[in-house]
């Protein structure tokens, strides 16, 4: 029963993001995020309405792409990359996602300026198989 629940709130998760990131369709979105929904993101306004709010401002590139999730329990994880955000790179991030009743209820995340081939010392890319210079 856990393992159903669980990629039950991966696939809500995944079809949320792509809801509000890449469609931005807001209305479809309050669906899945709940209207109490707390934020821990340092650099997101408070509550659903401060995540919307940032989304709005973005410039319509602005695109999140999905590398990895994973779930255990009500807790979702998700490896990601945003892009079009008019910032110099792109970012890595990990976004941590508490579900309760079917919903978005919580969220902390990790964010990483994604580097070149060039600045990485490990000679590896941060994101999928190439380095963003290569795409």
């Amino acid at each position: 029963m856990t393992e159903v629940t669980e990629d039950k709130n991966k696939a809500i998760v995944l079809e949320a993001f792509d809801t509000l990131f890449n469609k931005r369709d807001y209305e479809k979105a309050e669906e899945y995020w709940s209207a109490d929904y707390i934020q821990h993101s340092a650099h997101i306004e408070p509550g659903r309405e401060g995540l919307f709010s940032l989304i709005r401002s973005l410039p319509t590139e602005f695109r999140h792409e999905v590398d990895l999730v994973m779930a255990e329990g009500d807790m979702v994880l998700v490896r990601g990359r945003f892009t079009g955000h008019g910032l110099p790179a792109p970012w890595i991030a990990a976004d941590f996602v508490r579900m309760e009743d079917g919903v978005l209820k919580e969220h902390w995340d990790i964010i990483e300026n994604e580097v070149s081939r060039e600045v990485s010392v490990s000679g590896l890319p941060m994101y999928g198989d190439s380095f963003p210079e290569d795409r």
